[in-house]
């Protein structure tokens, strides 16, 4: 399989299952562009989110496992209860150390490591959620030279995700989740 040349990275917290399916559930099967998704979850909650995906989305939905090496035509959840770092060789591992901002996985945590590997070439999206996570993660993004993109807080279930890297970023791109998935069908390649 082709190493992907971009990679985008996707974070939300309460409202983010709905709004991102909303972003992801028109894109094909055939999707050029990985796609890492982090939403807040219930530590010792057990909710099968691939499942969820799996259902409505023509991408292949899959949780996250130790080692698994990042594809197009995937969209790639982070499990409960880990930290997800991407690695140089474009593969995953998972990680148990502290919370960071209350959560685990941290969106933070995995942007940064996206922008890491990725730079310029990482498109991080932040979506509804109760939380400042993300914020940093996504100026960190931002600062080496990836792409920002923010839902519209009036749109958002809960604006304080939204708001929050909005502060951290005035010139990040607010968008609506309309908008947002015909950006990404924009960048995909036929």
């Amino acid at each position: 399989m082709e190493t992907a040349s971009k990679t985008i990275v996707m974070g939300g917290s309460w409202g983010g299952i709905q709004a991102s399916l909303s972003v992801l559930r028109d894109l094909p099967a055939s999707f050029s562009i990985p796609i890492i998704l982090v939403l807040h979850r219930l530590r010792n909650l057990e909710g099968n989110l691939q499942e969820l995906f799996e259902k409505r989305l023509a991408l292949k939905a899959v949780e996250i496992e130790e080692k698994e090496k990042l594809e197009p035509g995937h969209v790639y959840l982070a499990p409960a209860n880990y930290h997800v770092l991407l690695e140089k060789d474009h593969t995953f591992s998972l990680d148990v150390s502290e919370l960071e901002n209350f959560s685990r996985p941290s969106i933070d945590v995995t942007f940064t490591s996206v922008a890491d590997v990725f730079g310029k070439n990482t498109i991080g999206i932040l979506l509804s959620g109760a939380s400042k996570d993300g914020s940093s993660g996504l100026s960190y993004i931002f600062g080496k030279g990836g792409m920002a993109i923010v839902q519209d807080p009036e749109e958002a279930e809960v604006a304080t995700m939204p708001i929050s890297a909005i502060e951290i970023i005035p010139d990040c791109s607010i968008m609506k989740l309309k908008r947002i998935q015909s950006f990404l069908l924009s960048l995909h390649d036929h």
